[in-house]
């Protein structure tokens, strides 16, 4: 069964880097949806279904920890796993993403290897 994704990050290249590394690492993934933060992220969930969201924390106009507090606070989207993509190395946003209730997060630069491994348990 495939899983249709949504990458969020304020760096095209990034969600290019993220969804060849999903295909490597062997994600059977459907649909993938980008946004460049958090709004946008938002305004094209209103229309699409995801089944896993991968963001990462530093954006601007709505930050990846504003958009997770969004996302668990809305009925249609607070089941879905959201993996934090970050270069943020302070444990404070890392923490402050577990208790928001991500499932997880992946520090960059990431390999497939380390994208499989977190997903893993997730779908």
């Amino acid at each position: 069964m495939s899983l249709d994704v949504m990458i969020v990050d304020d760096s095209a290249a990034i969600r290019k880097i993220l969804q060849r590394v999903l295909i490597q690492a062997d994600v059977p993934i459907g649909k993938v949806v980008e946004a460049g933060d958090g709004q946008d992220a938002l305004e094209k969930l209103k229309t699409v279904t995801v089944g896993l969201i991968l963001s990462d924390i530093n954006m601007p106009n709505m930050d990846g920890l504003q958009l997770l507090a969004a996302l668990k606070s809305q009925e249609s989207t607070k089941g879905v796993p959201v993996i934090m993509v970050t270069t943020e190395g302070s444990s404070n946003k890392v923490m402050e993403a577990v208790s928001l209730g991500a499932a997880g997060y992946v520090r960059k630069p990431f390999t497939a290897e380390q994208i499989k491994e977190k997903l893993a348990g997730i779908i």
